[in-house]
């Protein structure tokens, strides 16, 4: 069966990506996001596919119908529900188009297939609650996951929700009534940071106004398999916002970090032994590869470093997402 897939909040285009990396039979036939610097990225990676760039909210059931439809992947705004956000849930804004979705699901006579992604949180929301209420009224099977990309080989923390539900009641895939916090399929230890390492200019380096706070910094090293989550703030503020990187060694890096403390936070003592190591930041196109983007993958010239990161801090991981997708259809 050739399946027919409308990718929703599709950003950059992360879930298509999934599904090419899935080799699942199907083609995404239309993506609708409102962000016009996300579109032109999307765009540029796939030409070929209808975007359309309007609010959600403003799609009818019989718009949706025409596009002859069996499977809907999204990723709905994360804001209302993370942990550093307000947690308004239903009463954010920001959640009036996936709470559009929801109140029409019923009407989508061929939607068979659905994966949606949020931050860890969503869990816990009225919102989530709503959702599984629908998928049960429309006689979906799912399945609930807490997933982090480390867990199928990726050295990175990006602990995820996802829901993946199909309505035919023959899914073999066997239902647990807890959220899940593993994928049933082994997968390989993790590859190390050096794979996604390319060259970098000086302009990636962390400016000395930001290095002061090198021990609020997660420092990852090239034989490293781990890193922190990158966030849409990156190289903006120094903590909980993603690892930087250095050429040194880690045991090289720990004497210059207690010969830095010794100093004034930002003086010239304090940076001296710093500097030599070179730490920066991890490049857009670094990051494509940690979150397993196809190597063709690009940025159209004219989308700057900034707005790189700050679409990629709102993206998703590909691995996990086509490792869901293969479960899903199985």
């Amino acid at each position: 069966m050739t399946h027919r897939i409308l990718e929703l909040y599709s950003g950059i285009g992360g879930m298509h990506c999934a599904w090419l990396d899935s080799s699942l039979n199907g083609e995404v036939v239309a993506a609708i996001d409102i962000n016009t610097i996300a579109n032109c990225v999307y765009k540029h990676n796939f030409p070929q596919t209808t975007l359309i760039t309007k609010n959600i909210q403003s799609l009818t059931v019989e718009a949706i119908e025409k596009l002859d439809v069996n499977t809907i992947l999204m990723s709905p705004p994360c804001q209302p529900f993370t942990r550093n956000g307000k947690q308004m849930g239903e009463s954010d804004p920001r959640t009036d188009s996936f709470l559009y979705i929801i109140s029409i699901l019923d009407q989508f006579v061929k939607l068979e297939y659905i994966l949606m992604e949020n931050v860890k949180g969503f869990e816990t929301s009225s919102v989530r609650d709503l959702f599984i209420m629908k998928l049960q009224d429309c006689n979906f099977t799912f399945q609930e996951f807490l997933v982090c990309p480390s867990s199928v080989g990726v050295p990175n923390s990006r602990l995820r929700y996802y829901c993946i539900a199909r309505r035919k009641p023959d899914w073999n895939f066997k239902r647990k009534d807890e959220i899940m916090t593993s994928l049933p399929n082994e997968y390989s230890e993790q590859f190390s940071i050096e794979n996604i390492i390319m060259d970098a200019s000086d302009a990636y380096l962390v400016p000395d106004k930001i290095l002061k706070y090198i021990h609020a910094m997660d420092i990852i090293y090239k034989h490293s398999k781990r890193s922190c989550c990158f966030t849409k703030a990156y190289s903006h503020y120094a903590e909980g916002t993603g690892s930087i990187y250095t050429n040194s060694n880690p045991e090289d890096v720990k004497e210059s970090l207690q010969e830095a403390k010794l100093y004034e936070p930002g003086s010239i003592e304090f940076l001296t032994p710093l500097k030599k190591h070179k730490f920066r930041y991890l490049t857009p196109m670094e990051l494509v590869a940690l979150m397993c983007f196809p190597n063709k993958f690009s940025f159209p010239d004219n989308i700057t470093t900034k707005q790189c990161y700050k679409l990629l801090g709102n993206s998703v991981n590909v691995k996990v997402i086509s490792e869901l997708l293969k479960i899903l259809f199985n």
